[in-house]
């Protein structure tokens, strides 16, 4: 059920939302039934309230013997209406006798009744520790939850009393005496509010989490899709077919992976492309000079060749043989160069000397192409922080391919000049240029930019990656500018030293 993303994003988000749903439940119980309790209570003593204050109207009347009955029996409705159907509200004396309401208005279920005292004087309170604080005046106020000292122990309820003095003068004295003002009310009325509020955001959740796991399924799914693509494209691309590409539009991470994916694969696609040039220009490079030298020595062996030709022969032999010795050395230098185990010594040079001697050195080729050769220097000196020997072989290389490009009778231009902390050099031709297509796989190993241009076919594509992995490795930059029939720029930077004299 878990192999794949799509069930585990299916069962996290409901899981979270199951989770989030019990939380929410949980608290919305714990603090709704406190919320519900204290309205209740609330609720409770306010009606304590309206009684005393319907005391404090109708107690003249009470007192007088010609209007009492009267104004006990209006009282004693408008208690029984403030009750209602579940409560009991009644005032008791100091002797726990219930005074109001009459016994017409009372109303009191058989199994409480049972539990209260009945004599000529009245129906009375059993217990005085339910009513004697109250009616002394002892207290302001008590609650009490529970069967109310066994009152209500007959039945299925649990009751929450609340009891409240009241205060009076008796009619001719300036004694004063306390009523006690009780109502009590079963918990089941309390907690039915709750439970209807629970079962409404019981519907509620319900009703959401169909919604939210429809939601949860299409979502998904339309995350895991694009994946399951990528996935399929892998292993395309693994059995070798590079041309699989993938068409997901999505603007999330998702559909940048899918962009990074389709340009992996069109860089091994080209990797592929170059390594099948790679190995027939290789096998070119090695079968032609091999052939010859076979020829040239079975000839000199079996006579073929006459004595006085063999020295001409074997001259062409060892430059066969110096051919394939450059190509070798090439490769090796160039896996040396990016496992780094060509160490680089940086010393302070002059660059500006160092591009001098690379010009003497190719001085055979600029002449035999009758090449001009400009060198632009905007100081007489340029110090840089640099190996010599690395960085001469990219100013050769450069120079090379310079040289290689040019027509006959063009010119090249080597300049230097600072720039901040940095000298850039820069080797300008005037020859075919390259194509802008072309011009980010130049750098790539075994690339070759003259297929069908040029004339000098000798070539690996090697000598542009090890510039490249020399000028990285002294953590510097170097970038081409070329526009085809116009030439090429390649320019690279080197940080630049102070010069002897400031060092003294």
């Amino acid at each position: 059920m878990f192999k794949t993303i799509f069930s585990k994003l299916v069962v996290i988000f409901i899981a979270i939302l199951l989770l989030g749903y019990s939380i929410a439940g949980i608290t919305l119980f714990y603090f709704l039934d406190n919320y519900v309790s204290d309205e209740q209570v609330k609720l409770m003593e306010q009606k304590v309230d309206n009684i005393s204050n319907q005391l404090n109207i109708f107690l003249p009347y009470l007192q007088n013997k010609n209007t009492s009955l009267d104004a006990a029996m209006l009282l004693s409705r408008f208690i029984n209406s403030t009750a209602g159907s579940s409560s009991y509200i009644w005032v008791v004396n100091s002797s726990g006798y219930i005074i109001l309401p009459t016994a017409d208005y009372m109303g009191i279920q058989q199994n409480i009744k049972s539990n209260m005292k009945t004599d000529d004087s009245g129906i009375k309170l059993p217990d005085e520790k339910q009513y004697k604080k109250i009616t002394t005046g002892q207290t302001s106020e008590l609650k009490e939850k529970g069967d109310f000292y066994g009152l209500y122990q007959n039945t299925p309820y649990t009751w929450l009393t609340i009891e409240k003095p009241f205060k009076y003068t008796l009619a001719n004295s300036n004694k004063s005496s306390y009523l006690g003002i009780l109502i009590s009310t079963p918990i089941s009325e309390i907690t039915k509010t709750r439970t209807s509020v629970i079962n409404f955001f019981i519907i509620s959740v319900s009703v959401s989490s169909i919604i939210s796991v429809v939601l949860i399924y299409v979502f998904s799914r339309r995350i895991s899709k694009p994946l399951k693509q990528i996935n399929e494209a892998a292993r395309v691309i693994a059995s070798g077919d590079f041309q699989k590409q993938l068409t997901i539009k999505s603007k999330d991470e998702i559909g940048e992976l899918a962009e990074s994916f389709n340009q992996m694969v069109a860089d091994l696609r080209n990797l592929e492309e170059m390594r099948r040039d790679f190995v027939a220009n290789v096998s070119h490079e090695l079968r032609t000079p091999m052939t010859s030298i076979k020829g040239f020595i079975e000839g000199i062996l079996d006579g073929t060749i006459p004595p006085d030709r063999q020295l001409n022969y074997l001259n062409v032999v060892r430059d066969e043989i110096n051919r394939m010795n450059r190509l070798v050395n090439n490769l090796l230098d160039l896996a040396k160069i990016e496992s780094g185990d060509i160490p680089l010594n940086f010393r302070v040079i002059d660059i500006n000397e160092l591009c001098r001697r690379c010009i003497i050195k190719l001085e055979s080729l600029i002449v035999q192409k009758e090449l001009e050769v400009e060198a632009n220097f905007e100081d007489e000196e340029a110090f840089v922080v640099a190996d010599p020997d690395a960085i001469e072989r990219v100013i050769i290389n450069l120079m090379h391919n310079a040289v290689k490009f040019s027509f006959n009778g063009g010119k090249i231009e080597i300049n230097t000049k600072n720039m901040r902390n940095k000298v850039v050099v820069s080797v300008k031709d005037e020859g075919i240029g390259i194509d802008q297509d072309e011009i980010d796989m130049i750098w790539d190993r075994f690339y070759k930019s003259d297929k069908s241009r040029g004339k000098d076919k000798s070539g690996t594509g090697l000598g542009l990656a090890i510039v490249k992995n020399l000028v990285n490795g002294h953590g510097q930059e170097i970038w081409v500018e070329s526009e085809p029939g116009k030439g090429t720029v390649f320019s690279f930077t080197l940080n630049a030293a102070p010069t002897p004299d400031d060092n003294e």
